[in-house]
């Protein structure tokens, strides 16, 4: 797919997630499908291992879920996410066909040696799904946020138009705002259907 900026009306999926440490060793994903006029018309849940290696396959479980033909860009709030859960951007985008963007919002050094030290076991698959994703693009949004992401499929200069167009204040863009807010209700009631009976007195 050719994503089209310029157009008038276009449609995002935003994914992003919530978690605990020491809770149900999974995260929640939410998937908010937004038109470019910030109605939300689409919504979809998924799940990723805290710590795992499965983060790209929850958001490909959410995407043909909805079974859409109108999402024309993919947003992630994040490409290591669920404690250290690469997402493999290349991989979804190769497997949708949508152009995909992963964002974050603070300069880093890298993390090659943060995976190395917690995961004695398995870090190579890991440490190669993050050598993967490459070196994040700085973008500077309309409304003067700096933002760091790494597209697949898209430019920089279409990732730049398709976020402006998403993005109401501050560095955030509506579709992975809605999407953190869902995923964080759904964990918070999860944990209320799953909470242990208290004891009788």
């Amino acid at each position: 797919m050719v994503i089209h900026p310029e157009k008038k009306g276009i449609r995002a999926l935003g994914v992003a997630e919530s978690f605990r440490l020491g809770g149900m060793g999974r995260s929640v994903l939410a998937g908010v499908v937004m038109r470019s006029d910030l109605v939300i018309d689409g919504m979809g849940f998924g799940y990723a291992t805290i710590g795992g290696d499965d983060a790209t396959d929850g958001i490909l479980r959410i995407y043909r879920a909805l079974d859409r033909r109108d999402i024309n860009v993919i947003m992630l709030g994040g490409a290591v996410i669920s404690y250290y859960n690469v997402i493999d951007v290349d991989r979804i985008y190769g497997e949708t066909g949508v152009p995909t963007l992963s964002i974050t919002y603070r300069k880093s050094r890298g993390i090659g040696s943060i995976i190395r030290k917690r995961f004695p076991e398995g870090w190579q698959l890991k440490l190669e799904l993050y050598r993967k994703l490459g070196r994040r693009r700085s973008i500077r949004l309309k409304t003067g946020h700096l933002v760091y992401a790494r597209p697949a499929g898209m430019s920089e200069r279409e990732a730049k138009r398709v976020l402006d167009k998403f993005v109401v204040e501050g560095g955030v863009p509506e579709p992975i705002r809605v999407a953190r807010i869902a995923a964080k209700a759904a964990l918070d009631s999860m944990g209320l259907w799953w909470a242990p009976p208290t004891p009788a007195p």
